[in-house]
């Protein structure tokens, strides 16, 4: 009698797939403003620190490279400490983004959101 719906529990699977992934998004948003990483340049003299969104939080600067004649070089450590934590935020938002898309059986290299 209802040969021609067989398909319809596979699309309420895939519904229901789809709100589980959408509400474990969600909570990794929330997680990954939770989550800090910390970045440095200049052997630990400058270091920066951001949540895994890449906001930046923190700078820490050693009081020893402010010396006038060196200006340029602080500067240059102060971005590369800011590029450094927000290369591993986006590392650290990927690999949360991995361990979840993992446990709902989506390819491993699947790029969301979309």
């Amino acid at each position: 009698m209802f040969k021609g719906l067989g398909g319809l529990g596979d699309m309420a699977k895939m519904m229901s797939a789809a709100k589980d992934m959408q509400a474990k998004m969600a909570e990794m948003q929330e997680n990954l403003a939770s989550i800090t990483v910390t970045g440095e340049a200049g052997a630990g003299l400058v270091k920066a620190t951001a949540t895994a969104k890449g906001d930046l939080t923190a700078l820490d600067i050693n009081p020893s490279i402010f010396v006038a004649s060196e200006k340029e070089v602080v500067e240059d450590l102060i971005l590369a400490a800011i590029k450094d934590a927000q290369r591993r935020a986006q590392d650290r938002a990927q690999s949360e983004m991995a361990r979840i898309t993992e446990g709902l059986g989506l390819p491993p290299d699947m790029k969301l959101p979309f």
